[in-house]
C-alpha cells in the first residue's frame, strides 16, 4: 500500500491506496476511533481484484487536514466522499464502503449522488431508520454512553487522559478478544494533537446538534437513508458498540438487490477481526 495526498471539499486528505489507478474506484471510510489502517486487510484484496482501492483519513483526522469550516455532520462526510470520487478520477463503476461513520457517511453519499456510486457496503451501522428503532432503547443507551459524554466540555480530557487510554477501553469493549494494540497506536498517532482530538468529538457534537450544522450541506444531510443502490450491511454478533435486535428486520430497510449477513463471532471490528470471511463477503458482493 502506498500514502499519498489529495485535496477535496477544501479539506487535504491523505489516504492509503491500492491497485491499479485505472480500475474502479473502491472508498473505504473509517470511523471512530479509528484511521485509514483499519482497511490494511481489504485494501490489498479490492486491489487483487482490479480495484483502484483508497482509504482517507476522515477530516480532523491527522495526517488529513483539520477543516476550516469547522463541519463535522453527515453530510459534510458525504460532500467530503463525493469529493474524493470526483479528485481521484471516480467513475460509475466506483463502490463506497464505510465502516461506523464511514458507513453513516455512506448513507448520505449513495442517495445524496447516487449516480457515482454502483454498490455499497456499510460495517457495523445498520441502515439510519433501524438505528433509529434501536438508539433509545435501555441497551444502546448503556453502549452509547459516550455519545453524551461528547456533548460535554469534558469530553476532549476525558478522551486524552492516560494516553487515549479510554480509546483502548471501547475498543476493548466493541470487540471483545481482538488485539487492537496496532490499531490503538494508529489512533494515538491520529489524534496526538488538540486540535485532531477535538475533530474526533466534532462528529458526535454534530450528531446531536443540528445548530452545528452548516447551510452548504443542508441538501447531503437531508439526502441521509438507505441507500438505492444494491447494499452489502455487514454486523458482528458480539458487536458491543451497537446492538442489533436479532429481530430486526434489516434487509427490509435496504434496496433490492441488497443483503445483510450477520458475521459469527465477530464484534464491532469485524473486518479486522474476521478478515478473510468480511474479504469474501464483499468482493462476492462486488462481483455480482
Amino acid at each position: 500500500m502506498l500514502e499519498a495526498r489529495v485535496t477535496a471539499n477544501e479539506v487535504e486528505f491523505a489516504y492509503l491506496e491500492a491497485g491499479p489507478a485505472d480500475g474502479p474506484l473502491a472508498l473505504c471510510l473509517h470511523g471512530f476511533p479509528d484511521t485509514a489502517h483499519t482497511y490494511r486487510h481489504l485494501l490489498p484484496a479490492l486491489a487483487r481484484a482490479g480495484f483502484h482501492a483508497v482509504a482517507p483519513w476522515m477530516r480532523g483526522y491527522a495526517p488529513s487536514s483539520v477543516p476550516a469550516d469547522g463541519a463535522y455532520q453527515a453530510g459534510a462526510l458525504a460532500t467530503d466522499a463525493c469529493a474524493l470520487h470526483e479528485a481521484l478520477g471516480g467513475d460509475d463503476r466506483a463502490v463506497l464502503i464505510g465502516h461506523d461513520w464511514g458507513a453513516f457517511a455512506a448513507y448520505c453519499a449513495a442517495p445524496f449522488e447516487p449516480k457515482r456510486w454502483r454498490k455499497v457496503v456499510t460495517v457495523a451501522i445498520p441502515p439510519p431508520a433501524i438505528v433509529a428503532q434501536s438508539f433509545f432503547t435501555y441497551d444502546q443507551f448503556k453502549r452509547s454512553f459516550y455519545v453524551f459524554l461528547f456533548q460535554t466540555p469534558l469530553a476532549e480530557m476525558a478522551l486524552a487522559s492516560s494516553d487515549l487510554g479510554f480509546v483502548e477501553r471501547l475498543w476493548a469493549d466493541w470487540s471483545p478478544g481482538y488485539d487492537c494494540a496496532f490499531d490503538v497506536a494508529r489512533v494515538r498517532e491520529s489524534l496526538a494533537e488538540g486540535p485532531n482530538l477535538h475533530a474526533a468529538v466534532g462528529y458526535y457534537r454534530a450528531m446531536l446538534d443540528p445548530t452545528l450544522h452548516l447551510p452548504a450541506y443542508a441538501a447531503a444531510q437531508a439526502a441521509a437513508g438507505s441507500p438505492p443502490q444494491p447494499t452489502l450491511n455487514l454486523h458482528g454478533d458480539h458487536d458491543g458498540c451497537f446492538v442489533l435486535d436479532p429481530a430486526s428486520d434489516v434487509a427490509s430497510a435496504l434496496s433490492e438487490g441488497s443483503r445483510h449477513v450477520r458475521v459469527a463471532d465477530a464484534g464491532h471490528f469485524l473486518h479486522l477481526e474476521r478478515p478473510d470471511e468480511v474479504n469474501r463477503l464483499i468482493l462476492d458482493f462486488l462481483s455480482c
